[in-house]
């Protein structure tokens, strides 16, 4: 297999991923553990991502993200609950996407800030790591690791 020098989310998450994650909150403790299943495919010039969650304590959620490539390394990404679009700028394997999302937290709903840090690894493992803010303040951190299965590239 020959190792990506350039992260392109169109190119990485075509197909079938997974992924395996944890949530912290701001003092560094696990509050969530889930796993992730992402198919990618492109409907015309937009490439699709159904994402699946599956938390440790039996919620489960999706979303659906619409993503373009508006310029060479730059990216926009819309979906149902994040505000505006996304914006993703990538640099060789790696990859920054900053959006605000609205997360139900028990009754309520928080306009979330998240900014991705996302690094593919030359064996194909992609890490993200995802700072959450509100009001400028750390609130938490996702931290999850996407790979494909052997047989799920197209």
């Amino acid at each position: 297999m020959t190792e990506p020098t350039e992260f392109k989310i169109e190119e990485y998450f075509y197909g079938h991923v997974q992924a395996e994650g944890i949530v912290e909150d701001r003092y560094g403790k696990v509050r969530r553990k889930f796993s992730v299943t992402i198919d990618g495919r492109y409907e015309g010039n937009e490439f699709i991502l159904d994402e699946r969650f599956h938390f440790d304590d039996g919620e489960t959620s999706k979303r659906i993200w619409t993503v373009s490539r508006v310029a060479p390394g730059h990216y926009e990404g819309r979906a149902d609950d994040v505000i505006g679009f996304a914006k993703g700028q990538t640099n060789g394997r790696e990859m920054l996407w900053t959006y605000r999302l609205r997360l139900p937290m028990g009754k309520r709903t928080w306009n979330i800030d998240f900014h991705d840090r996302m690094f593919l690894r030359g064996d194909g493992v992609m890490l993200n790591i995802a700072d959450m803010r509100k009001w400028g303040l750390k609130i938490g951190r996702i931290t999850i690791s996407f790979h494909r299965p052997a047989d799920a590239h197209g």
